[in-house]
């Protein structure tokens, strides 16, 4: 989500907000079905995107504007347009690079000998939170090189899962401005994106093999399909949960991920006091937790 401030002038407005129940009733309902809360000292953001899409619909209230969520006949088209405008990201090509070097140098070489006997030799990672697609694409350029060098009877699939439409749609384009790419090198640029106007177009080799789907991931009944994976990625979304949607979605990604697949989160996220099942792996410059295969004991650090 886009970082945004509250300055002193809008203080008074944002006390009253707080004070508004049509938005508190706001805020729980998001809660309810998304996961996600909004701490009171956060409302003002909640209050200035709620009045975003309050205008779209002509609502002049938060209490008519929660009517419109509940009661109206358009209210699930409402509140996809409501998340979206709440779920805003911001990323670029691979951010985390430790992360990035700890699965092509430590975690891709483990799976490929533990996998190495199997007759259908395939990678499976989800990228939960997905944003515009630079997480994954990331991804799969990595996965691309690696198995180029290493690994050319292997196959690979990622599963990409955001919340917002809009995002969701940026992602299948392909399409990124210099922000994006600012990380890259000119080798990578010209090897995988071809020129379009002022933007860079992803090659269709790369967005190939991710598959992009929307996903709330407080859908139980959804989660529960999510199956299968040697890593999952989950960078800076839990930040936006409290501890109950947290523990619960952690523990989804826990159960599909494979004896000995790997989670990670963003750089400043943590697992302390929410989840225990998974072990604490220490990598060069990042961290990571490890799916313990069957004997193997928990809670501890490789």
């Amino acid at each position: 989500m886009a970082a945004e401030t509250l300055t002193a002038q809008s203080r008074e407005a944002a006390d009253a907000d707080l004070r508004d129940p049509g938005l508190v009733k706001i805020r729980d309902l998001i809660y309810r079905i998304s996961g996600i809360y909004y701490q009171d000292a956060k409302f003002y953001l909640l209050a200035g995107r709620a009045r975003k899409r309050m205008s779209a619909v002509n609502s002049k209230t938060f209490a008519d504007y929660f009517d419109h969520l509940t009661t109206r006949p358009n209210r699930d088209a409402e509140m996809r347009n409501l998340l979206n405008e709440i779920t805003i990201g911001e990323t670029y090509f691979f951010r985390g690079k430790p992360q990035l070097e700890a699965l092509s140098k430590i975690i891709l070489p483990k799976l490929m000998g533990l996998k190495s006997k199997q007759a259908f030799k395939k990678i499976r990672i989800w990228s939960a939170g997905c944003s515009t697609g630079e997480e994954p694409y990331s991804l799969s350029i990595l996965l691309t090189e690696e198995f180029a060098l290493k690994g050319k009877d292997w196959t690979f699939e990622i599963v990409a899962t955001d919340l917002n439409d809009n995002s969701v749609c940026k992602c299948r384009e392909g399409l990124y401005g210099e922000y994006a790419v600012r990380n890259l090198s000119p080798q990578r640029r010209q090897k995988y994106f071809s020129p379009e106007g002022n933007y860079l177009r992803l090659k269709e080799r790369i967005r190939a093999s991710v598959k992009f789907e929307r996903l709330n991931l407080q859908d139980q009944s959804k989660m529960l399909f999510m199956k299968g994976f040697d890593m999952v990625f989950c960078c800076n979304v839990l930040i936006y949960f409290d501890g109950v949607a947290k523990k619960r979605t952690v523990e989804h990604f826990f159960n599909g991920l494979i004896p000995g697949g790997h989670f990670f989160l963003g750089e400043c996220e943590t697992l302390f006091g929410i989840f225990d099942q998974f072990r604490l792996v220490h990598f060069p410059g990042a961290t990571g937790y490890l799916k313990p295969a069957p004997g193997e004991e928990t809670g501890g650090a490789l």
